[in-house]
Order: structure tokens, then C-alpha cells, then sequence
């Protein structure tokens, strides 16, 4: 996918330091609603190409998730390209940080995969244009909890109306990745009394699960997973989970994960549909989180922001109740309601103030 091959994006920044050995790219897929906002991926990509493919379909996938979530803010994503365990430093972080700020504030930065609210608070040293940063620093702290806590409600929704119940009681849940996320969605799930089963490629990650709920059934592996008798299944990882292979294979009845852009490719929502699997759009469900950033940079308020991830449920069965209605997939569903959204509000920004 090319810059403008792919015509949709605003802007796409490539930003270089290398005496740190910064390799960024920051992707505005649109400001309709408001100043851009999503976060910093940090991840050793095979290729630029790649980088490259991840920002711009991440960067719009930002802009439908804060457009679903009723945030007046566009949407845009930032990858650092490299093995952040090698290669992280403050003065990468710092020079990442100036980037950002030459923006003007048309981009608001804040945690992702490989980053976390300590590098925030260091990235906030060059800019004004950063979330996520820690509570000793007047920030929301870890914003994976509100993240899981979206998931569980969105999850609760999907239950809901596949079952008839919001309860996960009984349900075995398969848990791909038990990152920054998914150790907090277990957490929820097992209250709730659910079943999980679980995987990850982490070592340190298994060994946590293994010693904090040992109750958790792990298994060795993603396709050991989806082909688990499972009831819900819940990537929590990198994007990509459901293609044509995986889908196929799967045996949950509902798909509800926090992992961005879960379905490979255009027409995987069909093959879902087709075998009666409920999908449960990722960028609807996983929006705590950016909820919880985006109530930092008005002076962040915990409860409030929950309030609002909690609304995720009541999102969630309107989404599948309209796609059930229209007799459209869920993805359709909230791909036209975050475009219409983006349109109706985005329009008001040309009356003259």
C-alpha cells in the first residue's frame, strides 16, 4: 500500500534521527472531528513497506474507533521501526517527541505495542502533544485497563445477543496474547466466572499466567486456540487474526478481542457471517482505552472515563441489533457509522466562526 495509492490519508510524516537511531512514521488518516489521536507502535517491522502498511492501516482504523467512541478527535498512529528492547532510549524517545511536536498539535501521541507510560513521560519532555503518560506526572496511567474493561463490556454485549445472557459464567473464553490487555480481560472474565483458555509467545507472559491464575488452561499456540472447543474468542495481539484460514477453523460462536485490525482483509466479515460466527467490531470494543487517553487532555478524571468505556455495552447492542436489522455484517454496520459520524460532524467545521 502506498501514500497515495492508498488517497485517503491527510498526511504521512517519515521522521529520522540518526544519531539515536530513530525510524518513525506518523500517519493523519484524518482530522474531520478533531486534532489526530492514536498511539506509538515500537516494533522491529521486517521492512519499511511494512512499517509502512501497518501506519496507514492503523492510523485509519483510529480515526473509525474515536468516531464510534463520540470523541471529537480524527484519528492517526505513529510506528517506531526497530526492537524497541535494543534500541529504546530516551534520546530516541526525546527525538520522537520533537517530531511530533513540529506537528503543531495535528497529532496527539499516546502508548501502544512496545511503549509504555514511562516512555510517554519522556516523550512529554519535547511535547505538549502526548497521552497516556503516568500518574506521577498528571497523566491517566496504564491505559490498557479501561482498554480490557471495554473489551469485557463489549464482550458482555456480544454474550447478550447471541445467548440471551450479559454473564460469561460457563463460557469458555480463548484468550490470544496476554499482554498489557489481556492479563486484565482475564482477570475480568474469571469474576465473571468464565472459563479461559489461553496462549501467548512470551515466555515472561505464560509464566505470569501460570503464577497469578493457574486456573487458566494454557495452550502451545494461536491455531491450537481457535481450534479449542471454545465459546468466545478474544485476539488480544497483533492484527491479522482472522483470515481465510483462521476462520474456517474457528470454533467460538462470537469473536470480541482487542487486538486491532483483526479481520486480514476486505471479505472476511462475510466468512464470518456465513458461519454464524457474531463479530463483535474491534474498534468499537477495544476503544477504552483511547477513551482513557482522550480524558487526559482535558485533566484526567478515572471514574468518568470509565463511565464512558462502560458505555461500550450499550454501543455494542445497538451495532448488532442495526446489522441484524439491515441484514448487514457488524464490520458494515460500524464502518457506516463512524463514516456518517465523521461526515455529519467533520461537515460543521466549514460554517465560518
Amino acid at each position: 500500500m502506498g501514500v497515495f495509492t492508498d488517497g485517503s490519508h491527510e498526511q504521512v510524516v517519515f521522521c529520522q534521527d540518526r544519531a539515536s537511531g530513530l525510524k518513525a512514521i506518523i500517519g493523519i488518516y484524518s482530522t474531520a472531528l478533531g486534532p489526530a489521536l492514536g498511539g506509538t507502535r515500537f516494533y522491529p517491522y521486517a521492512s519499511e513497506e511494512q512499517a509502512l502498511h501497518d501506519v496507514l492501516e492503523l492510523s485509519r482504523g483510529m480515526a473509525y474507533k474515536n468516531a464510534l467512541a463520540g470523541l471529537d478527535l480524527g484519528g492517526g498512529k505513529a510506528v517506531i521501526w526497530g526492537d524497541p528492547d535494543q534500541l529504546k532510549s530516551e534520546a530516541l524517545l526525546r527525538a520522537y517527541g520533537r517530531f511530533v511536536q513540529s506537528l503543531g498539535g495535528r497529532y496527539y501521541t499516546a502508548c501502544d505495542v512496545g511503549t509504555y507510560v514511562q516512555d510517554m513521560d519522556l516523550v512529554a519532555r519535547e511535547t505538549n502533544f502526548v497521552t497516556g503518560r503516568s500518574v506521577e506526572y498528571g497523566g491517566a496511567g496504564d491505559s490498557s485497563i479501561l482498554t480490557a474493561w471495554g473489551v469485557f463490556q463489549g464482550m458482555r454485549a456480544a454474550a447478550e445477543h447471541r445467548w440471551g445472557s450479559t454473564s460469561l459464567r460457563g463460557r469458555r473464553v480463548g484468550i490470544a496474547g496476554l499482554g498489557k490487555v489481556g492479563k486484565y480481560l482475564t482477570a475480568h472474565l474469571l469474576e465473571d466466572g468464565a472459563e479461559v483458555v489461553a496462549t501467548d509467545v512470551s515466555p515472561k507472559a505464560l509464566a505470569w499466567a501460570k503464577e497469578a491464575h493457574p486456573q487458566v488452561n494454557l495452550v502451545a499456540d494461536a491455531t491450537a486456540l481457535i481450534t479449542s472447543d471454545i465459546d468466545v474468542y478474544a485476539p488480544c495481539a497483533l492484527g491479522g487474526a482472522l483470515d481465510d484460514d483462521t476462520v474456517p477453523a474457528l470454533r467460538a460462536q462470537i469473536v470480541a478481542g482487542a487486538a486491532n485490525n483483526q479481520l486480514a482483509h476486505p471479505g472476511v466479515e462475510k466468512l464470518l457471517m456465513d458461519r454464524g460466527i457474531l463479530y463483535a467490531p474491534d474498534y468499537l470494543v477495544n476503544a477504552g482505552g483511547v477513551i482513557q487517553v482522550a480524558d487526559e487532555i482535558d485533566g484526567f478524571n478515572f471514574d468518568r472515563a470509565k463511565l464512558r468505556a462502560t458505555k461500550i455495552f450499550d454501543t455494542t447492542k445497538r451495532l448488532l441489533e442495526l446489522a441484524d436489522s439491515e441484514g448487514i455484517s457488524p464490520a458494515t454496520a460500524a464502518d457506516r457509522l463512524a463514516e456518517q459520524r465523521m461526515a455529519d460532524v467533520g461537515r460543521l467545521r466549514t460554517i465560518r466562526v
